[in-house]
């Protein structure tokens, strides 16, 4: 009894004393441990992912580190072996220490996989395993850390040990010189040469090649490149076709390399082919583009499921031989797309893509370059819309057969390119802006989850600089919202969740879009935006923004008040006074955000902006046309309308702008008509206010178009839409009317250069035969 009290006592004190202590060192332990089992794990990842980069024992060879100058192969990292190029690592030793013999049995065993003289076989056999491959670091492929892949007897022998050993040994390379000049040859594609020994199909090649190998090597050793013909390609194309060789394949690539770095060879990095035909270019091109996913999907198959996922063995020895010929494949595609200007080509090599993603999946710095390339052209405005569409196609291809990470890379990529692309608005833009944000808002659909949290991430980012703006209101600090930037963000967003969140989208879906709570935030940050700056210069924008929210209700059923903001514009001082004459062109809101200040007060302005206010209050009350609460709803729309209309008949100091006041009549007559409309049908009904499913569905089944209002918008939107076309043909015509105007006088510059240039030509000749004279 006396020790259990005692034991409850210690255990009190130890309770008041030291728990939180150790409770405190416990959690810090095994904060220390999952950290260190997340380490363990990363490491354990990293390690996978060398080994199926560099093969088996990679590792190994990283462990050894030496930076030494005069280091051997065998002491040296992969990193500080890729290094050095075409350096000789294992120089010979002098003569006197090692017999002549052995030096000989060095140098030829880096010779690589070559046919070597029978009587020194056997001996290059025994040495050669202490011997390294050199590779030249341009023609590693991109995205890859070493050419561990590659066997050092595919390999072939490098310029500097040639030359070296004419050097160091003549005799022995004289005997190699004329019993075996082919050995001499050095292969600049060697990281492709493993790819031959899949080639089954190409034994029969082999045996025809075997009569004219006499007269190669005689012409191989004083080459250093070959003229790349049509008949070559059509060669190639034929073996690809019939036998899916992949021999063919790898010269096919080399090509493709060599036509996508065209006009870069030098001496240094001299290119396997030349091509100089402009139809061997574009054959190479086709043959490439078409051919070489083919032999992919013959040799490795993709399988792909119902659900759009897609499986490829990479497990196996071809899939890691033929990574090689992938990853340098698809570097000279992104190289290509830089310096293509034909839009059918262009069109060719971005669909080429789609049946590669597949395999890219696996080489992730391969594939951040190719998401960058892409986006570039799905958001230049210099971009046909062609090359944005297939653009799109291959970033949409490659967010349904990616994993997360890759979703995420495409969606990040895509909103930026976005930005980017819609900092320059104007007439001839506006249409490639709209382009890219109706593709783009598919692809946040494709996984709603990651969607919702890079929407609402970016729309927080939108709210962080709106609120900014106001709490530092000094400085132009509400430049960093009142830009075009900002406003087709904010534009964006909406046509997101228009696209996903509508009744429609969510009854063939089965359940509530995730993205449907990010509604709310994106209505208050626009409504916010659209406040920030209350003056008559930024009307445009407010008009814009409130056409993203008409957007978002009219798809989502969602009410958002925006009577009240089209209403302040009625009641500022803009549009009260008088305007003044003016001769200024009609503004376009369609691509302004911020009026001039020479329109302000004018009346070219003041009937730019009626007219706005009336369209959108229109479209406004028109998504409510049918709503049983409608006259109830456009009564306090309607008494400040007629208010405004009676303040500006008054003498002195109303506005006497007629064609404003006829237009806000019209309207407030056809709003009349509806709430009486209205009125009339919901007389006859039998049920009750509270009775919420019957109250949704009335007149869900009467078109909006055949009320009052419906009927007057629509008159009204075929009366905007001819305007429209009518001033877009004029635009253009102006347009047409300058670029002539530009060229005629380029031409009269030029002609005047031209005859400058005669007349001192000739002021010069005179000058000469009088000093002939004198």
């Amino acid at each position: 009894m006396v020790a259990s009290k005692k034991n409850l006592k210690a255990t009190k004190k130890f309770e008041q004393k030291h728990l939180k202590g150790v409770l405190e060192r416990r959690k810090v332990t095994a904060k220390i441990k999952q950290k260190q089992q997340i380490k363990d794990k990363t490491k354990s990842k990293r390690s996978q992912d060398d080994e199926f980069f560099k093969g088996p024992g990679g590792d190994a060879e990283k462990k050894v580190v030496s930076k030494k100058p005069g280091a051997k192969a065998s002491e040296m990292s992969v990193d500080d072996f890729f290094q050095g190029g075409f350096e000789i690592i294992d120089k010979a030793e002098p003569t006197a220490s090692k017999p002549k013999s052995q030096e000989k049995t060095k140098a030829a065993a880096k010779l690589g996989k070559r046919k070597r003289g029978e009587a020194n076989a056997q001996e290059d056999r025994s040495d050669g395993s202490d011997s390294e491959p050199e590779i030249s670091g341009d023609d590693a492929p991109m995205g890859s850390d070493s050419g561990s892949d590659i066997s050092e007897d595919d390999l072939g022998m490098s310029k500097s040990a040639m030359e070296a050993l004419a050097e160091n040994d003549p005799e022995f390379y004289k005997f190699l010189k004329e019993n075996d000049p082919e050995a001499l040859d050095f292969d600049e594609n060697a990281d492709l040469a493993e790819i031959d020994e899949l080639s089954g199909s190409d034994a029969e090649e082999d045996e025809e090649a075997q009569p004219k190998k006499k007269q190669k090597k005689a012409k191989k050793a004083k080459e250093d490149d070959r003229e790349l013909t049509q008949a070559t390609v059509a060669k190639w194309k034929a073996l690809m076709t019939e036998t899916h060789s992949l021999r063919a394949a790898r010269n096919v690539v080399i090509a493709f390399r060599c036509a996508a770095h065209l006009n870069e060879s030098d001496d240094e990095n001299p290119q396997r082919y030349s091509i100089t035909d402009p139809n061997v270019f574009h054959d190479i091109l086709v043959v490439a583009l078409k051919q070489i996913p083919e032999v992919l999907q013959h040799h490795v198959p993709v399988k792909e499921s119902a659900a759009g996922k897609v499986y490829i063995q990479t497990e196996g020895k071809k899939f890691k031989t033929l990574s090689m010929l992938i990853k340098s494949f698809a570097a000279s595609i992104i190289r290509l797309l830089g310096t293509l200007s034909d839009d059918a080509t262009l069109k060719l090599t971005l669909s080429a893509l789609q049946p590669l993603l597949p395999y890219l999946l696996s080489f992730r710095k391969v594939l951040k370059m190719l998401i960058k390339t892409v986006v570039a052209f799905w958001c230049q405005p210099a971009s046909t819309e062609t090359a944005r569409i297939t653009a799109f196609l291959v970033l949409r291809r490659l967010t349904v057969i990616g994993d997360k990470a890759v979703r995420e890379a495409v969606l990040k990529a895509a909103y930026q390119g976005l930005v980017q692309g819609s900092r320059l608005t104007n007439a001839n833009t506006i249409q490639g802006i709209n382009l890219m944000k109706n593709s783009a808002a598919e692809l946040w659909g494709l996984d709603q989850a990651l969607g919702y949290t890079t929407a609402f991430a970016s729309i927080r980012q939108l709210a962080i600089h709106l609120r900014n703006s106001i709490v530092n209101n000094k400085n132009d600090s509400f430049r960093a919202v009142y830009n075009w930037q900002y406003v087709h963000s904010l534009d964006f967003w909406s046509c997101v969740l228009a696209e996903h969140c509508s009744p429609l989208k969510e009854a063939e879906a089965g359940k509530e879009s995730q993205l449907k709570l990010l509604i709310y935030p994106l209505v208050q940050v626009t409504l916010g935006a659209m406040r920030l700056i209350p003056t008559a210069l930024y009307f445009p924008l407010r008009f814009q923004l409130v056409r993203s929210l008409l957007r978002l209700s009219r798809a989502t059923d969602t009410y958002i008040p925006l009577a009240p903001a089209l209403l302040e514009v009625l009641a500022s001082a803009e549009m009260k006074k008088p305007p003044k004459s003016s001769t200024l062109k009609p503004l376009d809101f369609a691509t302004a955000y911020k009026a001039p200040k020479s329109y302000l007060r004018t009346r070219v302005y003041q009937d730019g902006v009626g007219d706005q206010v009336v369209e959108l209050l229109a479209e406004f009350l028109v998504l409510w046309s049918r709503s049983v609460a409608f006259p109830e709803f456009a009564l306090p729309v309607v008494i400040s309308l007629k208010r405004w209309l009676k303040e500006s008949r008054k003498k002195g100091t109303g506005n006497k702008n007629g064609k404003l006041g006829s237009a806000l009549v019209l309207l407030v007559q056809k709003m009349e008509m509806n709430a009486k409309f209205i009125e009339d049908r919901r007389a006859k009904v039998e049920f009750a206010p509270k009775n919420r499913a019957q109250v949704d569905a009335f007149l869900k089944d009467l078109e909006w178009e055949k009320t009052p209002l419906g009927a007057f918008v629509v008159s009204q939107r075929t009366l905007r839409a001819e305007k429209h076309k009518v001033m877009e043909e004029a635009r253009k015509e102006e347009d047409r009317k300058r670029a002539e105007a530009e060229e005629e006088d380029l031409e009269a510059r030029e002609g005047d250069e031209s005859e400058g240039a005669s007349e001192l030509e000739e002021e010069e000749e005179d000058d000469e035969e009088e000093e002939e004279d004198e």
